[in-house]
């Protein structure tokens, strides 16, 4: 079938019938460097091209950019053209089905599904689809092919194995923005459903009695509510609350500020004091070790006020029942509300299901048609926006990265793969430590994104797996290399601007350090390498040549490149004196093609050389 590339709005069709595509609408292709779309590449073309941008027969050359409308696809370095996939394996909204469809990605349906068939169909896919059904364990990931992404239609993202995850490099994100209203609501109703005794009244007059005294509740307004976790759920619920004219203090290790919405709710640092000082808690942490058990039997029945509501709508292991049912048996707390529960669903015989001041419900926070709808919707759309742009929206394990960056913050991304694939090269052995400085507002605000960037390239010489930036603190970590992050409140001396600075130290105490900025016209500018002061734009074939300053040694490094017929496009110099009065120098030369073994082994062998090592980097506006 043909393929049809558009351009400048005309279109040029070409066979590609071999490749078996299942859609024949117009298709996505990335920077197609030639018009003859029929000669077959040379290897070293495929060499130095984007793992995701070509088509096979398309030679490298000069470029342009096609749009993208409404299938996607997936080009290997070696060749093989792949359309990008999606699993989705559990009950989804039609809505996000129908995005689906929309957006042109091949995507597949299977539910209900069994962990062993998971395990052997996701490797086949490019990204995966669930809510919380179906079960991504370790072993579902044992083998997980080309797999790069899962969104969890939903909050919680306990069905998914997130160590191992991220040890693989897969991005797993969720959709708490979509459901944050509802959930709140829902929290509000146990609330207020708690206090006014409503379930209890209302079975009451179904069984055809009307004795109302015995369903006195207790007023809301002017009470004291206690909310532990001010992420969107905890913030919501406070101001609805605040509106129902209830006081409100909050409980968040995570917050550094001493009030949260415009000062109208006190946090309060102690856990034991926060207790102490509230009519009614409800809870909006996730689980986890931190939050186990948050209250606890001696909270429930030393801490608390008799006359405490407790409302847990977050996690069912945040509140230890058993010793919770044991407090309201005890009228050491005066009710609780319980949505979400630590085995659901629980035992029949669980003693809470035997209380009167007990109001349960069956995990029901999000569980509303406009919330359903809009879970699905945003996973869909997530697992698109990632594939397609590298977009990352609601992570759960990618560590404050950001990739899909405005036009002026993403050079800065281009920079630090290009700094740290240049520290690499330049590098002998491993490394103990990994540091990246940065000053100026805009480098700061990407720290993180431009450490993990850079440490991808220093780190994919030394491992056989795959490395990005999902899985590479993880992978540092566990080969004991210390990943740190510095603001620094001025630039290096002699610098302006927002200045990025990798720092790699070798357990054999070599050390490298390099500093870069991006100027206005977009570009990656390397500043300085170790002590040797320049201003180059780091690209293609590079030879860094580190020799003792004296006369003879440029003109004998020319003719060395000469003689092995390898032309010098580029040649950046600097030096750096020392307090004896001897001056080593820094030569930096591009090249038209890669340096030959023999000749840096010939180089190396000169006596005034010291040091000389090759590099290659992605062309002058591509992707490192």
């Amino acid at each position: 079938m043909p393929l049809r590339v558009q351009h400048s709005c005309s279109f040029v069709d070409f066979s590609v019938s071999e490749l078996g595509f299942r859609h024949s609408d117009l298709i996505r292709v990335s920077e197609i460097r030639n018009s003859d779309l029929s000669g077959a590449p040379r290897n070293s073309d495929l060499a130095s091209l984007s793992p995701r941008s070509y088509h096979p027969s398309l030679k490298a050359g000069g470029g342009y950019n096609c749009e993208t409308s409404p299938a996607a696809i997936l080009y290997s370095q070696k060749g093989t053209v792949m359309a990008l996939r999606i699993l989705v394996a559990d009950k989804l909204a039609d809505e996000g089905l129908d995005f689906l469809k929309q957006s042109g990605i091949e995507f597949d349906v299977k539910t209900p599904i069994k962990e062993d068939e998971l395990a052997a169909a996701v490797g086949s896919y490019d990204a995966l689809i669930v809510r919380s059904g179906a079960k991504v364990t370790a072993k579902v990931l044992e083998n997980p092919g080309k797999l790069k992404a899962i969104a969890r239609a939903g909050v919680g993202v306990d069905n998914i194995d997130l160590p191992a995850s991220t040890a693989k490099g897969i991005l797993v994100m969720n959709t708490a923005e979509a459901s944050t209203l509802s959930t709140a609501e829902h929290a509000l109703a146990l609330m207020m459903s708690l206090a006014r005794k409503i379930p209890a009244a209302d079975a009451h007059v179904k069984s055809g009695q009307w004795k109302k005294t015995q369903y006195q509740g207790t007023q809301l307004a002017g009470k004291t509510l206690g909310v532990v976790g001010l992420g969107r759920i905890g913030r919501t619920v406070a101001s609805r609350a605040i509106a129902m004219e209830m006081n409100v203090v909050g409980f968040d290790p995570f917050y550094s500020q001493p009030t949260a919405l415009d000062g109208k709710v006190k946090l309060v640092r102690d856990f034991d004091e926060f207790l102490s000082q509230i009519d009614v808690i409800s809870f909006h942490v996730p689980g986890g070790e931190g939050t186990k058990h948050l209250l606890n039997r001696d909270r429930l029945f030393n801490k608390c006020r008799p006359n405490l509501l407790v409302i847990n709508d977050a996690r069912g292991e945040v509140v230890d029942e058993f010793a919770l049912a044991d407090a309201l048996k005890e009228k050491k707390i005066a009710g609780a509300a319980i949505d979400v529960f630590s085995v659901e669903p629980p035992p029949k015989d669980h003693p809470l299901f035997k209380l009167d001041n007990a109001v349960l419900t069956p995990h029901l926070g999000a569980s509303t048609d406009e919330a359903q709808t809009a879970v699905s919707v945003e996973a869909c759309k997530s697992i698109v926006a990632y594939l397609r742009n590298g977009e990352i929206r609601g992570a759960v394990n990618a560590g404050g990265v950001k990739l899909d960056l405005p036009p002026d913050e993403a050079p800065f991304a281009d920079l630090a793969r290009r700094i740290g694939a240049l520290v690499a090269g330049f590098s002998e052995g491993g490394y103990k430590n990994i540091t990246l400085r940065a000053s100026g507002p805009r480098a700061q605000k990407l720290m993180t994104t431009l450490l993990r960037l850079a440490t991808v390239e220093l780190l994919k010489p030394h491992f056989d797996t795959p490395i990005n930036v999902i899985n590479v603190e993880h992978l540092a970590k566990s080969r004991n290399i210390e990943l740190v992050t510095i603001a620094e409140p001025n630039p290096p001396a002699g610098l302006v601007g927002d200045i990025v600075g990798v720092r790699a130290d070798g357990p054999d105490g070599e050390s490298h350090r390099i500093l870069g900025t991006v100027y206005a016209d977009g570009l990656p500018r390397i500043l300085r390498i170790d002590n040797f002061a320049m201003d180059m734009v780091p690209e293609g074939h590079m030879a860094l040549i580190i020799n003792k300053d004296q006369p003879g040694v440029i003109g004998t490094v020319g003719s060395s490149f000469g003689d092995a017929k390898v032309n010098i496009a580029d040649m950046v110099i600097s030096r750096e004196k020392h307090a004896d009065g001897s001056a080593t120098a820094l030569m930096v030369l591009k090249t038209d093609s890669a340096p030959t073994d023999a000749l840096i082994n010939s180089l190396r062998s000169k006596p005034f050389i010291v040091k000389v090592k090759s590099v290659v980097l992605p062309p002058r506006g591509a992707s490192a």
